[in-house]
């Protein structure tokens, strides 16, 4: 390609990353509640990725339709489920909400090789949580609690509406022998303090989250339905922070 190509390439690629939609993605911050300090568990991502290589994160990755599909043991509270749908613009629907949790549940298995979810008789049937049906387990959104929401700003090539969720580790009914998941994107998988999770290599938005749960668990400390929900998102070309 001519180098005047590249140079008229250039910002048809930059408007094209402006105009990019986000892709739906959900996360799950699992608290480990068992000691003297309440811990959450972090990993770092695999030097491999386009994003965000190196930094540690939670458990989490992009949403597929198929996911709102999945039988569980448990579904979403009304009022975790109504929080969800405050947010989905012209697609709200309860299936969706069911995909995103049940998405950050899928995710926390393939990256960290945990199940959350209660020993059941059933079966998914789905070759993507094959892993939960040789175990017994059906997932359990009901231990969940949505409660932040960031979507990444214009610009860049990637894009995602990530929903934030929060669930204690007691709610994990088995976990591979191995320490992390079959995906291997997540490296170093540890359970930290949230003060030392502070101190990590990690993206703004996860020190920001970190901190939302500090204040979640420090007002509801039981996980209790029904506390608020806080959106980051760009709006009149600066990142806010929203209370719904």
């Amino acid at each position: 390609m001519p180098l005047s190509d590249l140079d008229k390439s250039a910002p048809a690629k930059a408007a094209a990353h402006a105009r990019l939609r986000p892709r739906d993605a959900a996360s799950l911050l699992l608290v480990d509640r068992t000691g003297k300090e309440l811990r959450i568990l972090m990993g770092r991502r695999h030097m491999r990725h386009v994003f965000m290589p190196g930094k540690f994160v939670f458990p989490g990755g992009r949403t597929e339709r198929a996911d709102g599909r999945i039988a569980a043991f448990g579904e979403l509270t009304p009022s975790d489920e109504n929080n969800l749908l405050k947010g989905m613009g012209t697609r709200p629907s309860a299936q969706r909400c069911r995909a995103l949790a049940l998405s950050a549940i899928r995710e926390t298995y393939e990256e960290a090789g945990l199940f959350l979810g209660r020993r059941a008789p059933a079966a998914i049937g789905h070759p993507d949580w094959a892993a939960f049906d040789q175990r017994g387990i059906l997932p359990d959104l009901s231990a969940m609690r949505y409660f932040a929401r960031a979507t990444t700003p214009p610009g860049g090539s990637r894009r995602f509406d990530t929903r934030f969720f929060m669930a204690f580790r007691e709610a994990v009914a088995d976990s591979l022998p191995e320490g992390t998941g079959p995906s291997l994107e997540l490296e170093e998988l540890c359970w930290l303090p949230f003060h030392d999770a502070l101190k990590l290599d990690i993206p703004t938005i996860t020190r920001a989250i970190i901190q939302e749960a500090q204040l979640v668990l420090g007002a509801n400390p039981e996980l209790s339905p029904g506390h608020s929900v806080v959106q980051y998102r760009m709006k009149y070309g600066r990142f806010v922070r929203e209370v719904f």
